[in-house]
């Protein structure tokens, strides 16, 4: 049985390590903020955009003018997954769940005879990754020098990508993230940015407006498309940032309380063990009292 002078040590050091994670857990309250409101604010202009853009493509599309990032290659050969993750641990599984979905749909594609390639954002996603697929990551971007996310970010990462889909590397882009939906909540999301998934109008809804373009369609897109993937990706940085702030402030309260939990029953054992003492010493001092 360790001794009680272990004993007081141990439990100061649980308290200080209780201290440390109430101050992260404070600090990420007062970051999430920040980041859920700049996320949130994000949410219409990337989806209004979308829209914008299914309703030129849906005239556009299948033309033989169609721009690649919204036709494609013509192949489903070679895929690109974009892996978005955080810079920092201490934030429960919200690493870990999106490395996980990407995995998942690797494993998928490389099973269907597909080649992978990855492209990763992020130092955690990317220390996960190459366990495993060390040979197949043909780029890593860190953000650890940036101070607060900025659209030049995501234009400098859509940059990449499109050089990449130019110079022929690949088909198929999917981006791998992290939505924000609650402190306790992020949902990994796999999206495809590349070619562009155009959402058809649900049959109930009311006929489409028809517009006349000028410039045509296609001069329109050859424009607007390469814009809205770094504007898909910011988007998902900043829904990646609350999100990590949301399970980091989640995971530290739980540790703080876990803490608390184990101050308790170390006190309790600490009492305990210095009473049995002080009992066995009162004892032997009777005991010999007695025989003298």
């Amino acid at each position: 049985m360790a001794s009680l002078k272990d004993m007081r040590v141990r439990i100061a050091s649980t308290k200080a390590t209780q201290k440390i994670t109430k101050a992260m857990q404070m600090v990420a309250a007062s970051k999430l903020r920040r980041a859920q409101n700049a996320a949130e604010a994000a949410r219409p202009y990337a989806t209004k955009m979308d829209a914008v853009i299914s309703n030129i493509a849906a005239a556009a599309n299948g033309s033989p003018g169609a721009p690649p990032l919204l036709a494609g290659t013509g192949k489903n050969d070679v895929h690109l997954l974009l892996v978005c993750t955080g810079e920092r641990g201490l934030s429960g599984a919200f690493n870990s769940a999106i490395v996980r979905l990407a995995r998942e749909r690797a494993q998928s594609l490389l099973a269907q005879g597909k080649e992978v390639k990855f492209f990763c954002v992020g130092r955690k996603g990317y220390e996960q990754l190459r366990r495993t697929f060390e040979k197949r990551i043909v780029e890593h971007l860190d953000l650890r020098s940036v101070r607060q996310i900025g659209f030049v970010n995501a234009e400098d990462i859509a940059q990449k990508v499109l050089a990449r889909f130019d110079a022929g590397e690949f088909d198929v882009c999917t981006l791998f993230y992290s939505r924000f939906q609650s402190v306790i909540a992020q949902i990994p999301t796999a999206q495809q940015i590349i070619p562009l998934e155009v959402v058809a109008p649900a049959a109930s809804a009311a006929p489409a407006t028809s517009y006349e373009y000028e410039p045509e369609e296609d001069e329109i897109l050859g424009s607007l498309l390469p814009r809205n993937l770094a504007v898909q990706i910011f988007r998902a940085l900043l829904e990646n940032n609350a999100s990590f702030y949301g399970a980091q402030m989640s995971a530290m309260d739980s540790a703080t309380r876990n803490a608390g939990e184990m101050i308790r029953k170390q006190t309790l054992i600490y009492n305990r063990t210095r009473q049995a003492q002080i009992t066995k010493e009162l004892i032997e001092i009777i005991s010999g009292a007695e025989a003298v």
